[in-house]
């Protein structure tokens, strides 16, 4: 998997008991649940149980991970622990990750963490893939300035985004099982992130751009949200203080959690060549969070949907008729 915090299982929720430490990486002991020095005390053992084998979505639940499970497929997808993104949203705190590169090689968020890290979400599914050379030129500009960009596509066409990144000398990473939406909130794209050396995250999901291509659709001046960048990079002024920015994204809700583990199915099973398996739980992951478009509108070029077409066009129309909801903060 692109994540260890991201597991996708195989035959159902019932697993040996000792294949548990290499599903979840926690053990079931005398003890209780255990990983590492840590132990979760198990009132109720015979509740994690179904006959002689283990239970992982009830696992999944006592030590506060999201799981979803496609009986059709017999599919498991289980979600990062909630207290990653908890520790994003209420303690400013942001955590690790580790995704391919457009190589497909390996690479931590925290190998820059001695930098200013920009981490901007992005995808080919939408314009913001446009704002590529933007970021590389906020880059060349803010180099001295121990800046760092930090790419992440939401997406799984490596070969678009290829096309997309001649001259960009940025790490751009590829994140098709969506781990950074999860352990972000992220719920559209662009968003940025502004994080420190010290991994505090000084400006949360922001719908920052690098151009102003969309200007007229978004009324958003990119230079504005640019000279915040710059501000920062350079002087460390900040664009809201660390009060305001504690808790200012909300956190996802159960349905926008499962949602991400159904679309995480949708993609295993489409993969895997299941076209009606991918489109039944493209369909469950819509209809639990219609207006995130990291699950929406991302689906639709998976599903041969246009995602600049009048499909678009519709959930652009609901997305405001529903009050524009994001995980974010807004303004310039």
């Amino acid at each position: 998997m692109a994540n260890n915090d991201i597991v996708m299982l195989e035959g159902g929720p019932l697993i040996d008991p000792a294949a548990l430490e290499d599903a979840l990486g926690w053990a079931l002991k005398p003890e209780g649940l255990c990983k590492d020095d840590t132990c979760v005390i198990v009132h109720d053992r015979a509740a994690l149980m179904s006959g002689d084998r283990v239970d992982v979505t009830a696992v999944a639940s006592l030590i506060d991970r999201p799981a979803a499970h496609d009986a059709t497929s017999d599919l498991v997808a289980i979600g990062a622990p909630r207290d990653l993104r908890r520790a994003a949203i209420n303690d400013m705190r942001a955590p690790d990750f580790t995704l391919p590169d457009l190589d497909g090689l390996p690479m931590n968020f925290s190998d820059h963490r001695s930098k200013k890290r920009l981490l901007v979400a992005f995808s080919s599914w939408g314009g913001c893939l446009l704002d590529l050379p933007g970021w590389q030129a906020l880059q060349e500009e803010l180099a001295d300035h121990n800046f760092q960009v930090i790419a992440v596509a939401v997406d799984e066409d490596v070969e678009t985004i290829r096309g997309a990144a001649d001259g960009i000398t940025y790490p751009i990473l590829i994140d098709a099982d969506h781990v950074v939406t999860e352990l972000y909130a992220i719920s559209n794209v662009p968003t940025v992130l502004m994080i420190d050396e010290d991994d505090n995250i000084v400006q949360p999901n922001w719908s920052a751009y690098a151009s102003d291509t969309f200007r007229e659709l978004t009324g958003i001046n990119s230079e504005t949200q640019m000279d915040h960048i710059r501000a920062w990079a350079k002087v460390g002024t900040l664009r809201m203080s660390p009060e305001d920015a504690k808790g200012a994204v909300h956190d996802l809700s159960s349905e926008e959690e499962q949602a991400r583990l159904f679309f995480r199915i949708a993609t295993r099973l489409r993969n895997d060549g299941d076209a009606e398996g991918a489109e039944r739980n493209f369909v469950t992951a819509i209809d639990l969070a219609p207006h995130d478009w990291t699950v929406q509108r991302a689906a639709q070029p998976l599903r041969g949907i246009n995602p600049f077409g009048d499909a678009f066009m519709e959930l652009y129309t609901a997305f405001n008729e529903a009050g524009r909801p994001f995980h974010g903060v807004t303004g310039h």
